[in-house]
């Protein structure tokens, strides 16, 4: 049951109250639902934002969907009322970012998230056929890799106070391009552990509101694909 998505985690599912008999639970037509509902608030802050670039709204979805993000993972209950709110957040951050690389790499952002759709629609079709099946090995590979892309780029994060960058994030080198390529790799994967905890979920009769949970918990994903894919193809725009 275990994923490498901090938000999906065992420890969440553990939490849920299991629906009693006669009370309606969580399942996958209603997590698809809220899942449209979310990235249709985060495509309208994201259009919002596009056409009122700036680095005060870059900063404050920044750091109030970090906040709202922190409050869901920690109280799945709040869900149905803060995850809208972190997907408009997320969406006015997203908005200021994608300007930016549009300007510097014109027809960067539809590629970007032509990619991106492409990728979940791929490994929705291998999870749904089973092509990939996501066993206990598999899943402690994505976990393993998926922490340690998170240390790396925390100490990342940590050295660039110092004025030290680590260039392999950021260089459109031959080993820069195969390090976002790996980290897209990985963050697809996250999307095969997803769906088998959401699956699981909904079998289990998790209560009706972890289906925003679990819509928030997908996006949180979706969003770290689009923006490792935006990086890696502005690192081949640049060679």
């Amino acid at each position: 049951m275990k994923g490498s998505n901090p938000v999906l985690s065992d420890r969440v599912f553990k939490s849920a109250y299991m629906g009693s008999y006669g009370v309606e639970g969580m399942t996958l037509g209603g997590v698809k639902v809220k899942t449209f509902t979310l990235f249709s608030i985060l495509l309208l802050g994201g259009y919002f934002s596009w056409m009122h670039p700036g680095s005060l709204l870059l900063f404050l979805g920044l750091g109030l969907g970090f906040i709202l993000a922190l409050i869901i993972s920690f109280v799945p209950k709040t869900a149905p009322f803060l995850s809208p709110l972190y997907a408009a957040c997320e969406g006015v951050f997203l908005g200021v970012v994608s300007h930016i690389f549009e300007i510097r790499y014109p027809g960067i952002v539809l590629q970007a998230v032509g990619a991106t759709l492409g990728v979940f629609l791929l490994m929705l079709f291998l999870y749904n056929n089973r092509i990939i099946r996501v066993t206990g090995r598999l899943k402690l590979g994505i976990i393993a890799a998926t922490f340690g892309i998170a240390i790396f780029y925390f100490v990342s994060m940590i050295l660039s106070f110092f004025g030290i960058r680590i260039g392999i994030i950021y260089s459109s080198s031959p080993l820069g391009i195969l390090f976002s390529i790996f980290v897209v790799g990985v963050a697809a994967f996250n999307l095969l552990l997803d769906f088998d905890f959401i699956e699981n979920m909904s079998e289990r009769g998790a209560e009706k509101y972890f289906e925003w949970y679990a819509a928030f918990g997908l996006m949180v994903t979706l969003v770290w694909l689009y923006i490792e894919i935006l990086r890696l193809i502005s690192k081949f725009r640049e060679r």
